[in-house]
């Protein structure tokens, strides 16, 4: 049964709903009627206005953009279509971080630049993009069709005849590749690439040739019929194999538990892994960089396993299972702490989204990972005994001690603060660094949204990406943690927020650096230039729009500033600058900074 594309679920659920649809997609597709005809001639027959109109089709609302004089014409169009909202960005590495935002947010985005000097500089926000299995549609305004094939030099690129540089650089990080420059084959190529960017939920590259989006063509005198895209299916006989090996392999074991990864998104398995969790009654824990994708509020969920440096007590009951049943995971050198977790493969059944590996074997391909959760749950037998385990070792967290007056404010002191803020109409976007570590610990409530990009790791991500995921559900109020050195990195895109009216609240942890990067290697590089960020912020606000900025250096600050925000400010766009010792870290990134550097610094095993 084919799958008409707008019921776009490939988002994490908002805050650990499981199974809602996303925000604005669904809508959009049904309130679309069938296309009129358009007589072949007509001025609304163009690649432009396909381009527009497909875009609000699957769900994509918004377009973050820098403009350039080979994407003028084709902005004219987007702009044109009364769907569609042209969010002007301050640079294209923030447009490609805003539309990664957004798709985590949607379960698609789109950012349009010019040729070469504005691909080349968001092809690391679309490499980010990649590594998290976002379908992102990068466009890219090209060179005039007429250039092609004439060994002609141009502006915008490196000053060779040769126009497949921006191209190429793309390959390796796109699932698909268009490049536009005639009109006949426009209409295939533009479809096809749009489509693969949904199937396989992963960017892709379309350049359009600078003169070709506003002329009239016979392909698109028809309005774009919604995609009918047929969906992965199962093998049934491999599906059946593979559910009686692993209810086997787990009905023999003592005390299984189940961890949930990243790549649950992917395969849009959140709903199905739950179901097996009701079913089972195994013990709960996600990856790191899963948190969001299971409901926190579930009743045997036990935390984040994140070996030496898990949420407490979480590590013991995984690591001493006699079976773990592991969906979608990432194991790399950070998720895994410098590869230092206490794991054993023959314990290990690993699903990824299409096949599935049990023990040292055997492995089952073409089993999509929610048909095969579906199917587990019904035949493996309840065993409580882990989260009984659980239950029976764990101790409550304490609270950090109260600060004295005036006594210098401390991250853990903040992070209280912030779990305090949380509720089902808020989002965490969590910055790489030792937000990572603090945001982690924060209980989200059903409805919380959180998201943070583990795989790629980009300092500066945050700023892009919290104006893309606030832009695609404005019923959110967003907090971002972004340390002091990342957000030197993106900081100019406040002003877009500030434009599009988001009522996000940013907490600038200022510590002078890179602190994830002291507790890797420390050196002089880690230490950065202070700013007078919340003065920043007031030049960029300028008197337009609402803005308000606090910096705090003590809790009855941050407690008076939180009010604020919260209270007479919950429309504006609330900056609050912390002022913390460059010392004061979690004690998680002092573990992961340690086991990890001890992995980066393993000598060549020729010595």
């Amino acid at each position: 049964m084919d799958t008409t594309v707008g019921d776009v679920n490939s988002r994490k659920p908002d805050s650990n709903g499981i199974g809602s649809p996303p925000s604005g997609a669904a809508s959009v597709m049904q309130s679309l009627a069938l296309p009129h005809a358009l007589a072949a001639g007509s001025p609304d027959a163009t690649m432009g206005r396909h381009i527009a109109r497909r875009l609000v089709q699957i769900g994509v609302t918004d377009v973050f953009s820098v403009p350039g004089d080979f994407n003028l014409v084709l902005l004219d169009h987007l702009i044109a279509e009364p769907g569609l909202n042209l969010i002007g960005c301050c640079n294209e590495l923030n447009a490609g971080y805003a539309a990664d935002g957004y798709a985590r947010a949607r379960g698609v985005g789109a950012c349009v630049v010019t040729f070469t000097v504005g691909g080349l500089s968001m092809l690391n926000a679309i490499a980010g993009a990649y590594s998290e299995n976002l379908p992102v549609v990068c466009i890219v305004g090209g060179p005039n069709s007429n250039d092609y094939g004439t060994n002609r030099v141009l502006h915008h690129t490196t000053g060779l005849s040769d126009f497949s540089q921006e191209l190429r650089c793309f390959q390796t990080v796109t699932c698909f590749q268009a490049v536009v420059n005639n009109l006949e084959d426009a209409h295939e190529q533009i479809d096809t690439a749009i489509s693969t960017a949904l199937k396989e939920s992963k960017p892709v590259y379309i350049s359009i040739s600078c003169n070709l989006p506003a002329i009239p063509h016979p392909t698109f005198s028809q309005g774009p019929i919604p995609f009918a895209l047929s969906p992965k299916l199962t093998n049934q006989m491999e599906l059946e194999a593979a559910v009686e090996a692993a209810a086997e392999f787990l009905n023999e074991a003592v005390k299984p538990v189940m961890v949930g990864g990243p790549k649950l998104r992917v395969a849009k398995a959140s709903e199905a892994f739950v179901e097996l969790a009701n079913a089972c009654g195994y013990a709960v824990a996600v990856m790191p960089s899963a948190k969001g994708l299971v409901p926190e509020h579930h009743p045997h969920f036990i935390g984040t396993y994140w070996g030496a440096v898990s949420t407490a007590f979480c590590a013991e009951i995984v690591e001493s299972a006699d079976a773990y049943l592991f969906a979608g995971p990432i194991f790399n050198d950070y998720s895994s702490v410098g590869y230092s977790l206490l794991l054993k493969k023959e314990k290990a059944i690993i699903l990824q989204p299409d096949r599935v590996v049990i023990g040292n074997g055997p492995a089952f391909g073409c089993v999509l990972m929610k048909d095969f959760l579906k199917a587990l749950s019904k035949r493996v037998k309840r065993n409580t005994i882990a989260y009984e385990n659980y239950h029976r070792i764990y101790v409550p967290d304490g609270h950090p001690l109260k600060c004295e007056p005036k006594e210098p404010l401390r991250v853990n002191v903040l992070f209280k603060h912030i779990q305090d803020m949380l509720s089902s109409e808020s989002a965490v976007i969590a910055e790489t660094g030792d937000s990572w570590f603090n945001c982690q610990k924060l209980k989200l409530p059903r409805g919380c949204g959180y998201e943070f990009q583990m795989q790629y790791g980009s300092i500066g991500w945050s700023v892009g990406a919290t104006l893309g995921y606030a832009q695609a559900v404005p019923e959110k109020r967003v907090i971002a943690c972004i340390g002091d050195g990342s957000f030197q990195v993106t900081a100019q895109d406040v002003s877009t927020m500030l434009r599009c009216g988001q009522n996000t609240i940013i907490f600038l942890i200022n510590n002078g650096g890179y602190t994830i990067e002291v507790e890797i290697h420390d050196g002089p590089y880690n230490v950065i230039k202070n700013w007078n960020y919340t003065g920043l912020v007031e030049a960029i606000h300028n008197s337009e729009g609402k803005c308000w900025t606090a910096k705090v250096l003590y809790e009855e600050e941050l407690m008076e500033a939180i009010q604020t925000a919260t209270g007479p400010k919950k429309d504006c766009l609330c900056f609050i600058e912390v002022i913390v010792h460059k010392d004061d870290t979690s004690k998680e990134l002092l573990e992961w900074g340690s086991r990890v550097s001890a992995a980066n610094s393993r000598p060549p095993n020729s010595y």
